[in-house]
């Protein structure tokens, strides 16, 4: 599958089947709308496709937004990957996009970009200026442009109960278990290790310190957490703060991993760290010593849980 972060670079003619929307998050209900449309694609000989846009609409047009989201775009993008998907295509929202007219959206992008024969979308969809047009503003215009419109009913949405700002109510109140179980896999955080004051080090428990570019990556709440990771093809479990560090007077946000069993080099490198489960809050220890012992304490738990779940 191809990511085409520039929708004006796609000149493929191949007919497609298509649906419309942010997937922040690619949860178990996106999920059950993506299968059914790379099925139908694959019996139909039609390329799967989604259009999908970024910046967040509400970034955009809602300037108090502070939206976080749950996945970057090439989070996104590996995630509909393994279900299959023939193409992602990230259409850049902007304010002139934004009132672009519903038809015009149709024959521009649908039909001259796209060249859609069939497009699934939910039952309560709104599109074009102002989101003034809906599903049966779609059917009529797919009988004039020679495309067939699939609503997804109410029931189907419904029946899955689950939903992007439910997940990220979630993982903002720490609750990873009811976040990986909405969303069918673990969150990740995904970003380069970069050189931190060596604390770890001097605790005996050395970490990699991750830095997450992209600045609308929601970070779960602060606290310590077991993880998981794929490193050089080996796949690697550990504990992963995320805090201040209060015992050492830290003074900026950190994401901090410890890996057990493993001492390769990996600075520089782009790391996907898979969030298993929640240890704790962040705590400040009365002293240096107090938290060397909680931290022996967080590894005995960390291993427990591994050898009790995934061994």
């Amino acid at each position: 599958m191809s990511k085409i972060k520039n929708i004006n670079a796609y000149n493929s003619s191949e007919p497609t089947i298509v649906t419309i929307g942010t997937f922040d998050g690619v949860h178990i209900g996106h999920q059950k709308i993506i299968n059914r449309l790379i099925s139908i694609g694959k019996e139909a000989e039609l390329k799967s496709v989604i259009l999908t846009f970024f910046p967040h609409p509400r970034m955009v047009l809602q300037k108090d937004s502070n939206i976080k989201l749950i996945n970057t775009i090439d989070e996104r993008r590996a995630i509909l990957q393994e279900l299959g998907l023939d193409y992602l295509l990230v259409k850049k929202f902007t304010k002139a996009f934004s009132r672009l007219s519903a038809e015009n959206f149709v024959k521009q992008i649908l039909v001259d970009k796209l060249n859609a024969k069939k497009v699934i979308i939910g039952y309560d969809h709104r599109f074009g200026r102002n989101r003034n047009a809906d599903i049966n503003d779609l059917k009529v215009y797919g009988a004039e442009y020679g495309f067939e419109v699939e609503e997804i009913s109410a029931q189907d949405i419904n029946d899955v109960a689950v939903s992007s700002t439910k997940i990220r109510k979630a993982l903002i109140e720490g609750d990873i278990d009811k976040a990986n179980a909405y969303l069918g896999y673990n969150f990740m955080l995904t970003g380069k290790v970069v050189k931190g004051k060596a604390l770890g080090r001097e605790l005996e428990y050395p970490t990699a310190n991750i830095q997450i570019d992209e600045d609308y990556k929601l970070i779960p709440k602060h606290g310590a957490y077991i993880v998981s990771s794929i490193i050089e093809h080996k796949l690697v479990y550990g504990m992963m703060n995320i805090g201040f560090n209060p015992t050492v007077e830290g003074e900026v946000e950190t994401i901090e991993v410890h890996f057990f069993n493993f001492n390769k080099n990996i600075y520089r490198k782009t790391i996907q760290i898979d969030v298993l489960h929640r240890l704790r809050d962040e705590q400040k220890f009365d002293s240096v010593d107090a938290l060397k012992h909680q931290l022996l304490r967080d590894k005995e738990a960390s291993l427990n849980y591994i050898n009790a779940h995934f061994k």
